[in-house]
């Protein structure tokens, strides 16, 4: 289980822009790199366009966003055009991130049970080390929080 103070965890994966995203590589930026378990649904659609319209407020912090899913990246593309997201979505669908970030639970929804993406966003330094972890992220109010403890790193 990932901690704060822990180095997070490297991968490679195509972003939606068409290139390559290596966490290493964009060591010297903060890192707001948020899990979320689908496209176009609503808490997840909420969450996406309160990170748009903080994006000015982000960027200014020279701060990235990344959002990883296990959709697929066609999918990934169409909520981005429909929403306008300036940022990067990772589609993951061998749950490789999505397993070495330890956000792959088992979740209860109308007493079924099935394993799922637990919403949850890591706050990441410009030398790669995890400073807070957001677990079962509540959607109201996240991105603020968010924003208030960027500014204290």
């Amino acid at each position: 289980m990932l901690k704060t103070g822990d180095i997070a965890p490297d991968f490679l994966a195509e972003g939606s822009h068409g290139q390559p995203v290596k966490l290493s590589e964009l060591r010297g930026k903060k890192i707001v790199l948020y899990f979320y378990p689908k496209d176009m649904t609503s808490g997840c659609t909420t969450e996406a366009c309160d990170f748009r319209d903080h994006y000015t407020d982000l960027s200014s912090n020279d701060t990235l966003v990344i959002g990883v899913s296990k959709d697929p990246m066609g999918s990934h593309h169409k909520f981005i055009e429909k929403y306008q997201l300036p940022f990067i979505l990772i589609s993951d669908p061998n749950l490789e991130i999505i397993q070495a970030y330890d956000v792959w639970k088992e979740k209860t929804m109308y007493g079924k049970k099935s394993m799922g993406i637990e919403r949850t966003t890591f706050l990441i330094d410009q030398d790669g080390v995890i400073r807070k972890i957001y677990p079962k992220v509540k959607v109201k109010g996240h991105v603020e929080q968010v924003l208030e403890d960027l500014r204290s790193l």
